[in-house]
């Protein structure tokens, strides 16, 4: 696992440590799902298997392998949409990503629940192509 270089965060943000790294190292619960969102995007770049895991929801956690093989490279993340309500929350979003030579994205409605006052990935769903 490696850490993104100095002063620029995987999911977007201009700074890790201030971004995304003070969920992921820092230990700090993301105060929303979109912020959860981000940072677990951040996790998939990184390769942090042990971030994924612990921000997935018990219910609905793999017990294989989440993260992506090494050669898959990470090009950028687009949160379309963040809508909270309550103790739930989803996040569209699309994530680019190349692997084997081709471009590929990754278009999910993520659902998020927050327990304890923190906020775990529970599922997503696939929009149709349109």
């Amino acid at each position: 696992m490696s850490k993104p270089q100095a002063n620029s965060c995987p999911c977007g943000g201009k700074d890790y440590a201030g971004c995304c790294g003070r969920f992921i190292e820092g230990g700090q619960a993301a105060p929303a799902a979109d912020l959860l969102m981000r940072s677990r995007y951040t996790a998939y770049v990184l390769g942090n298997e042990d971030y994924l895991k612990a921000t997935w929801h018990a219910t609905t956690r793999p017990v294989e392998p989440v993260a992506q093989d090494k050669d898959t490279k990470w090009l950028g993340l687009e949160v379309r949409r963040h809508v909270p309500d309550g103790e739930r929350a989803t996040v569209e979003f699309v994530a680019r990503y190349k692997t084997g030579g081709r471009a590929h994205r990754l278009h999910e409605i993520s659902r998020f629940v927050r327990e304890d006052g923190r906020w775990y990935y529970v599922d997503g769903s696939f929009p149709e192509k349109t």
